[in-house]
């Protein structure tokens, strides 16, 4: 390939990325600020207590609480782990990880942004869904041994990826929820955990922009329609919920980071299912699941990987075919996959707002002892809890 062929490649590649970037900055500050707020006034220090067993309603609570306590893939899989050493109920745990990547504020507006609201709902659909299908799974072949032996693993504490992050507690409990919100210490527990979690996420979604710029300015719609089974609507309903996931494992990217891979994935003709399934495989991509290998140890971590590629495909099959009967589905796959172009319209408007509000909480951040906490983020656990409040 001529060498002015392969820059004008990789120009339209970052071209796209750059424009997806663009499409989302307004929402990915909005979705960061909001998920910050909620942590800020829900304390991690009961959660464990409110986990005891596989109850329906101890299930229903982890649920409430990851959705609350956003995280990105890594630090809702320490989190998780964190519980279980602490004595929550293993199902519940894993019902608690897969809540606060699937059910989180910032991935539904990053959807809706990106590839309609539609998809917002199948998330909030989807993932309830598949936490049930979890605890079904859990509850016929989830052994007390099992469970045993991954607790025996725990105690060894082999750290992962951001353990620090996943333990710090910097929430406020005293007053109202606005007193809380506005207080001077609310403040600045909403810019830390802002900070915080954009610092723990950024690669993932600059690799999965940069991964779906390549794939939209390099991989032709023919290659996506036969891969799909796009000729094939019975089929391509059926396969596109069992190669999502498997697609996701491979490519790496997790959290919302996967959102604008889904986009490029959508006009090429996966079906719907298999973008929610496809979505909802962040935690058994290949980094997380050798995090589960030193956490739990390797037969915990096979149990996972197939419990969790099970309910990821039942989910998107059953999404697929309830939202079908009810007219949900898109009839165009319109993903917003554009090369770059920036006019001023509301979005540019909006990003302008936003961007503000993110200096504001980024300057907050360092006036109060933010870059202190952030060389705690991928310590052990233990050391990072040592810093709970900031001032």
């Amino acid at each position: 390939m001529p060498i002015n062929d392969a820059l004008g490649n990789l120009a339209d590649a970052l071209s796209f990325a750059f424009s997806m970037f663009w499409e989302i900055l307004w929402a990915l500050i909005l979705g960061f600020a909001l998920s910050a707020v909620v942590q800020a006034v829900v304390s991690k220090s009961e959660m464990t207590r409110l986990l005891p067993d596989d109850s329906p309603r101890s299930l229903a609570v982890a649920s409430g609480l990851g959705a609350a306590s956003s995280s990105c893939s890594y630090a809702a899989v320490a989190l998780a782990r964190s519980l279980f050493r602490k004595g929550a109920d293993f199902t519940s745990a894993m019902a608690f990880e897969f809540a606060s990547t699937n059910l989180v504020i910032e991935l539904g507006i990053i959807l809706a942004v990106l590839m309609g609201w539609q998809f917002t709902l199948a998330e909030f659909v989807g993932g309830p869904l598949m936490i049930v299908f979890l605890a079904v799974l859990f509850a016929v072949f989830l052994t007390p041994e099992l469970v045993a032996s991954a607790r025996r693993q725990t105690e060894k504490g082999l750290l992962g990826v951001m353990e620090g992050h996943a333990e710090m507690d910097m929430s406020v409990s005293e007053g109202s929820l606005l007193q809380r919100i506005f207080s001077a210490r609310g403040f600045t527990s909403i810019s830390h955990y802002f900070v915080m979690d954009w610092l723990s996420i950024w690669r993932d979604i600059a690799l999965g922009l940069l991964i779906a710029g390549a794939m939209a300015a390099w991989v032709p719609d023919s290659f996506w329609q036969d891969f799909f089974l796009t000729s094939h609507p019975t089929l391509a309903t059926i396969w596109g919920p069992l190669i999502g996931p498997v697609v996701a494992v491979v490519s790496f990217v997790c959290s919302i980071g996967n959102v604008p891979l889904a986009a490029v994935l959508w006009n090429g003709g996966i079906s719907f299912g298999g973008v929610v399934s496809f979505i909802f495989a962040d935690l058994i991509v290949l980094p997380i699941l050798n995090i589960y290998r030193k956490y739990y140890g390797l037969r915990m971590t096979a149990f996972l990987f197939v419990t969790f590629f099970t309910t990821m495909v039942a989910a998107g099959l059953v999404v697929d075919l309830v939202f079908d009967v009810l007219g949900l589905i898109p009839n165009e796959r319109a993903a917003k996959v554009e090369e770059a172009s920036i006019t001023l319209n509301y979005k540019s408007f909006l990003n302008g707002i936003f961007l503000v509000v993110a200096a504001i909480l980024v300057v907050r951040f360092f006036l109060t002892g933010g870059p202190a906490m952030v060389r705690m983020m991928n310590q052990p656990a233990e050391a990072g809890a040592a810093h709970h409040s900031p001032k």
